[in-house]
């Protein structure tokens, strides 16, 4: 399932980035690598999401977030 569907409190593992190379590899850099446990602190309306990953938070946009897909921790 896309991270976009998580809905807030919910945690999620990581399975797949379905981007280009250098999102992709941007999204790694940040901490977003296969397996990896993610929080969903806020799921916005307007697109934002504010995740926490590896104790640090992100936010990253609806669009994004339609292209990681995750499994329901």
């Amino acid at each position: 399932m896309p991270l976009s569907m998580v809905n807030p409190g919910q945690d999620a593992i990581l399975n797949a980035i379905n981007w280009g190379p250098k999102l992709k590899k941007k999204l790694q850099d940040m901490g977003l690598t296969r397996g990896v446990k993610i929080n969903v602190i806020s799921n916005n309306t307007n697109g934002a999401f504010i995740v926490n990953v590896r104790g640090s938070r992100l936010v990253l946009g609806g669009v994004v977030t339609q292209q990681i897909m995750v499994d329901i921790a």
